[in-house]
């Protein structure tokens, strides 16, 4: 059985930018193993349903609640990988800081946070599915502004 984790791509607009140059990516760089870069994400616990997982780890992670997100409908990617040879599912959801001044807050698993534009947060990420899942994300936010 696949080990499962949810999430959130957390972003926020920058009202001093054009669209789409306008949009930053919240990710947290971990304070374990090769010191990677990921949004905020954790495992489902026992009798936990994903979404509130994803509410719940971004919460613990960034000191991000439901109170300072805006989930944004229509986006949601699963990502597939292994870690240490066992499978691993991973849900991304999208969801807008509602207010651009909010402080991060990061736990003890975690070193540092970034907010970055598209094309560093794909550098910052390392990884091609998730690489993909922010370009997905933004292309979403895209095709909803028409």
């Amino acid at each position: 059985m696949a080990l499962r984790a949810c999430g959130f791509i957390v972003f926020r607009r920058l009202a001093s930018c054009v669209p789409p140059d306008n949009i930053e990516y919240l990710l947290l760089q971990t304070s374990y193993g090769q010191h990677h870069w990921t949004p905020p994400k954790g495992h489902v616990d026992p009798g936990e349903d994903d979404l509130t997982t994803a509410l719940r780890e971004t919460k613990e992670e960034a000191g991000l609640g439901k109170e300072q997100l805006k989930v944004v409908d229509g986006f949601l990617q699963e990502l597939r990988y292994e870690v240490r040879g066992k499978p691993k599912e991973v849900l991304y959801w999208l969801a807008e800081l509602r207010d651009t001044g909010t402080a991060v807050t990061l736990s003890h698993e975690h070193q540092d946070y970034r907010w970055a534009r598209l094309e560093e947060a794909c550098t910052l990420a390392q990884y091609k599915d998730l690489q993909d899942t922010l370009r997905a994300a933004s292309t979403h936010l895209q095709n909803k502004k028409q």
